[in-house]
């Protein structure tokens, strides 16, 4: 691949299709783990010039917020799934000889009484050490990963990242930023968001927030109202209440040089589901872009199906279906505030984050943005 695409997006770290080749040297290999409130995902990838290859990756809902919201603990249950999972990826990077890896945890973990009794259980366990991340280091690292995806014509900036425990918001301004090093620009955040001075032109974050309601949480606050519509309406005002502290909440914003970029598995099945894929395909989904109106279309046909239309719903998945209507009431509420013509979905996040940052750390990637 050319070291810059056309528009002046330049070359980024993003995951491409796993390698076919033998066994990687162990030493060029660099892990990235993020065990979150439904899910533990895990990214296994060598540099190669200024991207990374996926050598290895795992997924698995392991539901470890299940029950937290009632009792402000970790459920046994939970923790046994989460082991279960994690011993797999213990096995994986085993066989791969990783020794470069960055694990974290995210907002079940947070917020759990019993967290960190739990990591101590992990390690004896499976012999994996799991930091607790702040949510600024979580919003951080989200929007690194989405930095290919910023269009050149772009001026403010939304990335939103929303999790199974919580929902972080980050607002950029790039109006002073030269259109060909916005991308560019929004990498360096890595560093941190309000970084020291730098000869290169900067990104401003204005805001972000860290909202604790994602599509597990949400789904758990709401779930003894019965009727679906009212529900989802219900979740989608509350979620909304949330965000009265973040300062552009309130700002007028006209469609024109604002984009939105959506990272989760909500944001990826709304936009499979409006391409109408019975298999989910990255490459079709990752870096797509919706209209507001395009994204009310498919949930609108969410509510129309129902709890057991989506549950057998092969667009959705039987994975996603329990949750999807949670985390379509937060996408509504952020196109109610900020409706825009270039949503931008990102099959992308906290792990690729991770990769770039350790990486970056390294100087192991070429044509890097310094």
């Amino acid at each position: 691949m050319a070291p810059r695409r056309p528009g002046g997006q330049g070359a980024f770290p993003v995951p491409v299709e796993p390698l076919k080749a033998a066994k990687p040297d162990p030493a060029q290999l660099y892990a990235a783990l993020d065990l979150g409130t439904n899910s533990c995902r895990m990214l296994v990838a060598q540099p190669k010039g200024s991207q990374f290859h996926v050598v290895d990756s795992f997924s698995k809902s392991v539901q470890l917020g299940m029950g937290l919201e009632a009792s402000g603990r970790l459920s046994r249950a939970s923790m046994s799934r989460t082991i279960q999972a994690l011993q797999i990826c213990r096995r994986k990077l085993d066989q791969l000889e990783v020794r470069r890896m960055r694990l974290v945890a995210t907002e079940a973990c947070r917020r759990a009484k019993n967290a960190r009794d739990f990591l101590r259980m992990i390690r004896r366990e499976t012999g994996l050490s799991l930091d607790i991340i702040e949510p600024e280091e979580e919003a951080r690292l989200a929007v690194v990963s989405c930095a290919p995806l910023v269009s050149t014509r772009t001026e403010q900036l939304l990335v939103v990242d929303i999790g199974g425990g919580s929902t972080e918001l980050v607002w950029i301004d790039l109006s002073a930023v030269p259109r060909g090093d916005r991308p560019r620009a929004i990498m360096r955040l890595h560093a941190g968001f309000h970084p020291p001075a730098s000869p290169f032109p900067a990104a401003k974050v204005v805001d972000w927030i860290s909202v604790p309601l994602g599509v597990a949480t949400l789904n758990d606050q709401f779930n003894d109202v019965d009727d679906d519509a009212a529900r989802f309406a219900l979740m989608s005002w509350f979620f909304e209440e949330k965000l009265a502290d973040f300062s552009p909440y309130s700002a007028s914003q006209s469609r024109e040089g604002f984009q939105i970029i959506g990272t989760s598995g909500t944001v990826t099945t709304v936009a499979a589901s409006h391409l109408g894929l019975r298999r989910y395909d990255r490459t079709k989904v990752d870096g797509l872009r919706m209209t507001s109106d395009q994204i009310d279309r498919v949930i609108r046909e969410y509510l129309a199906l129902g709890p057991e239309g989506r549950r057998t719903d092969p667009r959705i998945g039987r994975d996603r279906h329990t949750l999807i209507m949670s985390g379509a009431a937060i996408l509504q509420a952020l196109m109610r505030i900020w409706p825009t013509d270039r949503l931008s979905v990102a099959d992308r996040g906290l792990r690729e984050g991770l990769l770039y940052a350790q990486m970056s750390a390294d100087g192991v990637l070429e044509d890097g943005p310094y």
